[in-house]
């Protein structure tokens, strides 16, 4: 079984998905930096995006609530050093982007590949912080969470 080990393994996996399972995987990248999330809607998003058999207006829905968190949070972002705040972001970013409807994604543009880079941003922002406390790297857990889905899959 191939393992995904540099950003091309798995930007390559994630051409190859449909939307529904771009929409999961993306949800996974989402749900790895959850906990830097402030905001219940968020993570109910994450939890829709995550669900099979969630139907097309709840995760219309979910949708909405992400995008709008992260819209509102954008205006903060950068102004001050509240890392933890900006994190809380980009999380919303990443569920936005995996839950982003079909009519909505911009030719060439991969919803999970988004939400893996706003999910690194979210890592990035909680490094900054300087935690010690803060789990390994972003990077190689997105790998693991690809590899986990290729095996799930086939």
């Amino acid at each position: 079984m191939p393992t995904i080990s540099t950003d091309q393994d798995l930007r390559s996996l994630l051409n190859k998905l449909p939307a529904d399972q771009q929409r999961i995987i993306g949800a996974r990248f989402a749900d790895s930096v959850k906990h830097l999330s402030r905001d219940e809607r968020v993570n109910r998003a994450i939890d829709t995006a995550l669900r099979t058999d969630a139907t097309a207006g709840e995760l219309e829905d979910a949708y909405r609530a992400a995008k709008a968190y992260a819209t509102k949070t954008y205006t903060d972002c950068g102004k001050d050093t509240d890392w933890l705040a900006q994190a809380d972001h980009f999380v919303a970013a990443a569920a936005a982007a995996a839950l982003t409807p079909d009519n909505l994604v911009p030719e060439k543009t991969n919803r999970a590949w988004k939400a893996a880079m706003q999910a690194r941003m979210a890592n990035n922002c909680e490094l900054v912080e300087g935690d010690d406390e803060i789990p390994g790297d972003a990077v190689q857990r997105q790998y693991a969470i690809g590899d986990e889905f290729l095996n799930a899959v086939g």
